[in-house]
């Protein structure tokens, strides 16, 4: 099979390339289907290893810890092909994920996540860059895909999780690893020929002013959102079953709000390239928020509708920030995209740990109540990021 080369011209660039977007935006969900295992099994590994909410809060946060080389990695995306990161890291993420329950200790889990964050590190650096290459004009379409082939992977990946260890126990779930080393297979054969260099890499001198302009503001809108989105997915699992709900009802809830989040950002990205980016972060920050107070009010059968408007606000702004990203350093944007993945993942563990402690000291149902009152501080600094023009706007 020869895969199809990459457009260099600007003529070529500028257009929207499906048949290039699509393998390279279903990377993706191979990749992320595994990392979403740990939420959904949290409880079960709370109990085997009998670990605190602190402690379980922060096996998220050694997750990100490979965080620390997404630009080191963005910089060298740029001036050589990392394409096969994209390729193999599936693989290599599927092994090490696979094999969390068979951790006999917090010690031993904790080291196979902080190994598998650098395998995500190495993953998340280069491909959104393969993404903006190829889909020119569309960069809010682009993200969206990639996006929700995320969101896909985090929908179905709690339902192999679950499934796999009623099946064969926790100490079975190594067997579901064989998926992740087919689908590099399958990407070596669509993406090995799909670059993820800039054809001509910018001075990184650019990135002071932009670090003030840009990137603080926008970190500033990941950290206080943070804290709304792990109520949505690391603790979600958790919160359900403090409420009564069993493990599988528990790993459906996850597995509906993900689906609502590739609705989601398949929308959010496209639409802001039609109506602007900062009117659909200003959506998606402030009515997760509204959803989640009526939530927590709720019982029954009517969490459901409410869990897919959760999905669906809450996990969709990601698409727009990153093709503000991507436009803000166009000659750079895997070291912008470094940068951008190096501050997500850096904050995030601060919301993780943060909820983590609300929930041990004042039980989870109030956790998430101040949670989601603390994201609407992300609103302020939106205003601030789009207070004079900029390429981001």
């Amino acid at each position: 099979m020869t895969a199809t080369p990459l457009p260099n011209s600007p003529s070529q660039t500028s257009q929207f390339k499906f048949s290039l977007v699509l393998p390279a935006a279903s990377s993706h969900f191979f990749h992320d289907v595994y990392t979403s295992f740990l939420a959904p099994l949290l409880p079960l590994l709370i109990e085997k290893l009998s670990l605190s909410l602190t402690q379980a809060g922060s096996l998220t946060a050694i997750l990100q810890i490979g965080s620390l080389l997404n630009p080191i990695i963005g910089f060298f995306a740029d001036r050589v092909n990392l394409n096969f990161l994209v390729i193999l890291t599936p693989a290599i993420t599927a092994t090490l994920m696979s094999l969390i329950g068979a951790a006999d200790s917090y010690a031993s889990l904790a080291l196979l996540l902080l190994v598998t964050g650098v395998s995500v590190a190495a993953y998340h650096a280069p491909a959104p860059v393969m993404i903006a290459r190829v889909s020119g004009r569309r960069l809010g379409l682009g993200m969206s895909l990639f996006m929700a082939f995320g969101e896909l992977a985090r929908t179905l990946g709690p339902l192999l999780a679950v499934w796999a260890v009623t099946t064969w126990q926790l100490e079975g779930l190594y067997r579901v690893m064989v998926l992740g080393w087919a689908s590099s297979f399958i990407l070596f054969l669509r993406l090995r020929n799909v670059s993820s260099r800039s054809d001509k890499p910018g001075q990184l001198s650019v990135l002071l002013p932009a670090l003030r302009t840009f990137f603080i503001p926008l970190a500033v809108i990941n950290l206080f959102r943070n804290f709304m989105l792990e109520c949505l997915t690391t603790y979600l699992p958790t919160y359900m079953s403090a409420q009564g709900a069993s493990l599988w009802m528990a790993g459906s809830a996850l597995s509906i709000l993900e689906l609502a989040g590739v609705a989601g950002a398949l929308v959010s990205g496209s639409l802001s390239d039609k109506l602007g980016r900062k009117p659909i972060l200003l959506a998606t920050t402030l009515i997760p928020v509204a959803v989640m107070l009526v939530f927590l009010n709720t019982q029954g059968w009517l969490v459901v509708p409410l869990l897919l408007g959760l999905g669906f606000t809450g996990l969709s702004s990601t698409p727009v920030m990153m093709a503000m990203v991507q436009e803000t350093l166009p000659d750079n944007r895997s070291v912008a995209n470094g940068l951008y993945m190096l501050f997500g993942f850096l904050l995030r563990p601060i919301a993780t740990l943060g909820v983590g402690m609300l929930g041990d000291w004042m039980g989870i149902q109030q956790a998430y109540l101040w949670a989601s009152l603390l994201s609407l501080l992300a609103v302020p600094a939106i205003f601030i990021i789009f207070r004079k023009p900029s390429p981001a706007q």
